[in-house]
């Protein structure tokens, strides 16, 4: 069994196999989509295979598209011409779900995929003209959140943007630039109005997209490389949107499990691709049943029905407030929680610690008792019932190949949201007390422990990717050292070690000695230091009598 046109011609042979295949004619769909284009999606990553192009998928079964999706990739060429194009745009989805059962569908949504290359003509021709049809509504990026910065670590403009800013918008060589460009094809081919919608995973995340490409339409006009009415055409609403979304749902590393799996069925030609980015893609990709996806009700040329294949359309206010119910309470903090102690405690998969009695009550007391409290219900979806569900059905489903390690990376980054928005809600409530947080100071202590980068039984390991370890790992370095060498008593003077860090608002959200937190800290991080065993023992000691 061949994953290609050809090798899908024995329908039977796949469908004895388990596998759910396109139930659409693939040659006029293909053939009205080139014509009349209506979505582009930038990012040929997991989550837009396991996704928007399942989501396409069903609902071109269902008779209500007639048109599939284009994909555009910008960052790593080699997806387009190693995988998308050998494989005729074919994906398969492997569904791992929670109760053990696994689905499996042959993705066929995506018609044509394109290489976002100015260097090459006949690559940006085709997008120029897919950007100037009538029938073009959107152009959706999962590019991360990295992909819409203009400018690197130190607030420095890109050197790619720089040149692109005083070059114009003919051959650019940035990502933002070459979509900005395609943009200004469109404006010039009659102003015609489209959304540009951000899908990535990150707060208003709109706003970035919509920032970044008006940096270039600023540049552009002021030099007077584009003509003047660009700047009013990007900033028009009527004309191009840039709405907010929050979207949701996992699709880790194609897993080689998965693939053994494939294999037995008879599929032939699944090896992975490392490309010469480092992008891990395969011809499949995993991911978990559940899958959220929200959108502000922003599109100027019209949309499909795509609320008919599960996705929510609402106003910007809905997103933003579903956008905090998952970022600051009903999902992000139990996974970092999580990640912090599974790597103190020798987890190598997020789903086993489900099994641990005190991580498990750990992140309900977090979620239920500290944090839902304080959420505000966004209408669309019910907080307890997505609590519940994270901690049911996703977190716990064994198939998932997600580890601690990975949700590790960057954690300075991410505790301020995380956890600093419930602090602040404490703080800021009349009924509410900050002291009655027992938990989330718990994960601060636990953070500060994974820092010295020993375990609980005394071993080390290694921290994940994080910008500001320099600055932050001195502050628990001698800790480290007085525990290894066995000096209890040089574990004294704990708060004033702490006391720099702690004060830091950018980390944790507020300063901690402000609302009366920093001492709760620092009591239990100097209980995390007694020794083998004492994360483990300061963790049962809190859990329990939360």
């Amino acid at each position: 069994m061949e994953l290609n046109r050809s090798g899908l011609n024995d329908r039977a042979q796949w469908e004895n196999a388990g596998y759910e295949l396109p139930q659409f004619d693939r040659e006029k769909v293909e053939q009205k989509t080139k014509e009349n284009p209506f979505w582009i999606h930038f990012g040929a990553g997991n989550i837009f295979r396991a996704f928007q192009a399942n989501v396409v998928q069903k609902l071109l079964n269902n008779g209500v598209l007639d048109r599939g999706l284009i994909v555009a990739e910008g960052y790593d060429y080699e997806i387009i011409e190693k995988m998308n194009r050998p494989h005729d745009e074919y994906t398969i989805l492997v569904t791992l779900k929670a109760d053990g059962n696994v689905e499996k569908t042959v993705i066929g949504s995506v018609m044509e995929s394109c290489i976002l290359d100015s260097e090459s003509q006949t690559e940006y021709d085709r997008l120029k003209e897919i950007f100037s049809k009538d029938s073009l509504q959107m152009a959706t990026f999962t590019i991360t959140e990295k992909g819409y910065s203009l400018v690197n670590g130190q607030g420095q403009v890109l050197p790619a943007v720089e040149a692109d800013f005083a070059a114009g918008p003919e051959k650019p060589a940035s990502y933002i630039g070459k979509v900005v460009s395609l943009l200004y094809t469109r404006f010039l081919s009659g102003e015609k109005p489209i959304a540009m919608v951000s899908m990535d995973n990150c707060s208003h995340n709109g706003d970035k997209l919509y920032a970044a490409v008006k940096a270039f339409a600023e540049k552009w006009t002021e030099n007077g490389l584009a003509e003047k009415g660009f700047l009013d055409y990007i900033t028009k609403k009527e004309k191009v949107s840039f709405p907010w979304t929050m979207i949701d749902k996992i699709t880790p590393r194609p897993d080689a499990s998965v693939e053994a799996i494939l294999e037995k069925d008879g599929i032939n030609g699944l090896d992975p691709v490392i490309t010469s980015k480092n992008t891990y893609v395969a011809p499949f990709v995993n991911a978990e049943e559940c899958e959220y996806l929200v959108i502000e009700d922003q599109f100027p040329n019209g949309r499909p029905e795509l609320e008919k294949g599960g996705l929510m359309f609402t106003d910007r206010e809905t997103v933003d407030k579903v956008e905090k119910m998952k970022v600051c309470t009903c999902l992000n903090p139990l996974h970092t929680a999580l990640a912090v102690y599974g790597c103190l405690l020798g987890y190598t998969k997020i789903s086993e610690e489900m099994k641990d009695e005190e991580l498990r009550r750990l992140v309900q007391v977090i979620g239920y008792e500290e944090g839902l409290p304080v959420v505000v219900n966004p209408g669309v979806l019910d907080p307890k019932e997505f609590i519940d569900t994270v901690l049911n059905v996703r977190i716990p489903n064994p198939f998932m190949p997600d580890t601690p390690q990975r949700i590790a990376t960057d954690t300075s980054q991410k505790l301020a949201i995380r956890f600093g928005e419930t602090i602040k809600a404490y703080a800021a409530a009349p009924d509410k007390n900050v002291a009655d947080l027992k938990l989330i100071p718990l994960v601060f202590a636990g953070w500060l422990r994974y820092l010295m980068a020993v375990d609980d039984e005394g071993n080390e390991f290694t921290l994940s990717a994080d910008p500001l370890l320099d600055e932050v790992c001195p502050y628990v370095a001698e800790f480290k050292k007085a525990m290894q060498e066995g000096r209890a008593a040089a574990l004294a003077g704990v708060s004033e070690a702490l006391k720099p860090i702690l004060k830091k608002s950018e980390i944790f959200g507020v300063n901690l000695y402000d609302v009366g937190m920093a001492e709760t800290v620092c009591g239990y991080f100097a209980e995390m230091l007694k020794g083998k065993g004492a994360v483990r023992a300061t963790l049962k000691k809190y859990v329990q009598g939360a």
